[in-house]
């Protein structure tokens, strides 16, 4: 794209150049001159990329102009693509997000623990995954935190402020904590941030997790915020998905799981074709006969 638009510019200098050059031949024959006219548009697009410089004729305002304009850009395109090119090699975003965090019963999470104290309760719990793309970047020591942004009327005056809440995320253990981590981060596999939302969710969208009330709030979102360190290269790498409460962002139901098979590529794991999808609804455990004992989901 870059090399296109300095080829047009370079065209476009030429036929201006050639349109305002002192000569006694005719428009016709000027322009009739296809070798001269070509040579003079590869000496522009060289000026335009830095590599080269035009000739303008003595006392010609409009060649003065062209060939300035020729120069500045071929001073300022080597240094705007250099920057473009680091920035897209330094700007690591290894991380790609599911398309829409799912909202379950606390009963699915993947921690026995958990789901077995919360096997009789119809509490929610929120499930953001994601995994990392890259075949030849490892990285290692992920942290993840979320906090949720919403707007309420100041009590004081009635105008909007931005009020920001952080969120307890289940840890390795599958209990509450203000950030959840993992030593390693496999290409290619799965991982999950789970957030409790410790009230029921039956609809979209929710308003209440962790004991905050967001009926009386607007432009409520969550974010989910990732920080890593790369093999190598030992540069951090920080990732954040904004999520905003209700159904273009968020879906009732469990996500379908990615099964890891030993000696083949992740790539080709069972699930992979719905990363994206859920599960077919599945009815809740049945009730216990002695209603003090709990026993954890199937």
């Amino acid at each position: 794209m870059t090399l296109a638009g300095l080829s047009g510019l370079a065209a476009v200098i030429a036929v201006l150049w050639t349109l305002t050059e002192h000569s006694p031949r005719s428009m016709a024959e000027r322009f009739g001159d296809q070798e001269a006219l070509l040579d003079l548009g590869l000496s522009a697009l060289r000026a335009c990329v830095g590599t080269d410089s035009l000739s303008p004729e003595p006392r010609s305002t409009a060649h003065q102009i062209l060939a300035t304009v020729a120069s500045v850009t071929g001073a300022l395109a080597p240094a705007v693509l250099l920057g473009f090119v680091l920035i897209k090699i330094f700007a690591l975003r290894p991380f790609v997000w599911r398309r829409r965090a799912s909202v379950s019963h606390a009963w699915t999470a993947d921690f026995p623990g958990y789901s077995r104290d919360h096997a009789r309760s119809e509490d929610a719990v929120i499930a953001v995954r994601f995994y990392n793309r890259f075949d030849n970047l490892s990285v290692v020591d992920l942290h993840a935190r979320a906090h949720l942004r919403y707007l309420e009327r100041s009590p004081h005056d009635g105008s909007l402020v931005i009020y920001k809440k952080w969120l307890k995320v289940l840890d390795e253990k599958g209990e509450p904590a203000d950030e959840r981590s993992w030593l390693a981060v496999e290409r290619g596999a799965p991982f999950t941030v789970w957030i409790p939302v410790d009230a029921p969710v039956t609809a979209l969208p929710f308003t209440r997790i962790q004991g905050k009330d967001l009926s009386s709030s607007t432009g409520v979102e969550l974010m989910v915020r990732l920080t890593a360190r790369t093999v190598g290269l030992g540069t951090e790498v920080a990732d954040e998905r904004w999520f905003k409460v209700g159904p273009e962002d968020f879906e009732l139901g469990r996500f379908v799981p990615l099964e890891p098979e030993t000696g083949r590529d992740v790539w080709q794991w069972s699930g992979w074709r719905g990363f994206d999808a859920l599960l077919p609804p599945e009815p809740g455990p049945a009730p216990d006969p002695d209603p003090a004992v709990r026993r954890p989901a199937s």
